[in-house]
């Protein structure tokens, strides 16, 4: 396949997230077509009218929407942000309830009108939820997956490039496992351009980066988000972008490599959990590489990852 021409993306969900993810698309021209769906009537409009006022400056891109489930028609990239916001009090099982049910409730009506779509979902728990729709609608891993650590990982290059005096982009290095409290780095596969992390010497005359230090720039990832919320409420920019950025990989079917979530397949003796992994994402979805290599602590990291995954999943069945 090759890049998807006159490409429709529907974002579902025109909160602070869907809002953001639709405005992202529109100004990095994404997709030809960007829709923008949600059952609030008269916010999604007004949310649709602020948007196209601008479209005489975001290039080819055109936006529609509303509250009628045909405006995702012929979708196809479809991206879920729609869902409860987490209370003061409320676990994040409880909310995982609450989400995977207003999911499984919008899942047929979306594939109804865009059967042929790749689905992305970014609604929290995106990875437990992205099993439940998985199951739900019985469509292959690679076409259903979750956002996972995309930015997570984006919040850790960015960290670790502004310590080592380097751009972002020359830092290779990856958040797996779930998006949330049991997400770790790969410590053993991080580079600087193609020095392993812990010898590399800063340009500016720091001293290198000791393990104590990683260890504490992987808490300051894990907690980034709780930091952007208490300060202004909820985190909509940055996941605006790196949703818009997973589109873009489909839509111009790049098999570009993002740490996304997928329903795993005897990955790594893993089965039956989504889990962020390096993975190849094109036109067709995304796969997980099988390849991947992990130190062994970092394999016990992952376990304990997809066990906490599968507890809270399990508990959802029920």
């Amino acid at each position: 396949m090759s890049v998807i021409e006159n490409s429709k993306l529907t974002v579902v969900g025109a909160g602070g997230v869907g809002s953001s993810v639709a405005y992202a698309a529109l100004i990095r021209g994404s997709a030809r077509h960007v829709a923008l769906y949600d059952i609030a009537t008269e916010k999604v409009e007004a949310e649709v009218l602020d948007l196209a006022h601008g479209t005489q400056f975001t290039g080819t891109s055109d936006i529609i929407g509303g509250s009628d489930v045909a405006v995702a028609e012929g979708s196809h990239v479809v991206v879920i942000t729609a869902g409860a916001k987490q209370k003061p009090g409320q676990t994040r099982i409880e909310l995982a309830g609450t989400n995977a049910n207003i999911l499984k409730a919008m899942l047929p009506q979306l594939l109804e009108v865009a059967p042929n779509a790749i689905y992305v979902i970014v609604t929290n728990p995106c990875d437990v939820l992205t099993v439940l729709a998985q199951e739900a609608t019985g469509l292959p891993p690679e076409r259903i997956f979750a956002s996972g650590t995309v930015l997570d990982t984006s919040r850790l290059r960015w960290l670790l490039g502004r310590r080592a005096g380097v751009s972002t982009s020359s830092v290779h290095a990856y958040i797996v496992g779930e998006h949330g409290d049991t997400e770790f780095p790969l410590w053993s596969k991080t580079t600087i351009g193609t020095v392993p992390i812990l010898d590399w010497q800063p340009a500016d005359g720091q001293p290198k980066m000791t393990v104590d230090e990683l260890d504490q720039i992987a808490v300051d990832v894990r907690d980034a988000a709780y930091k952007v919320i208490q300060g202004k409420g909820a985190t909509n920019y940055a996941i605006g972008l790196s949703s818009a950025r997973i589109v873009e990989a489909i839509l111009h079917d790049e098999h570009a490599v993002m740490p996304v979530s997928t329903v795993l397949q005897d990955f790594h003796g893993v089965s039956g959990v989504a889990l962020s992994v390096p993975s190849i994402v094109s036109a067709s979805g995304a796969v997980a590489i099988a390849e991947t290599q992990f130190s062994a602590s970092e394999l016990g990291l992952f376990r304990r990852s997809a066990d906490a995954l599968r507890e809270v999943a399990d508990s959802l069945r029920g």
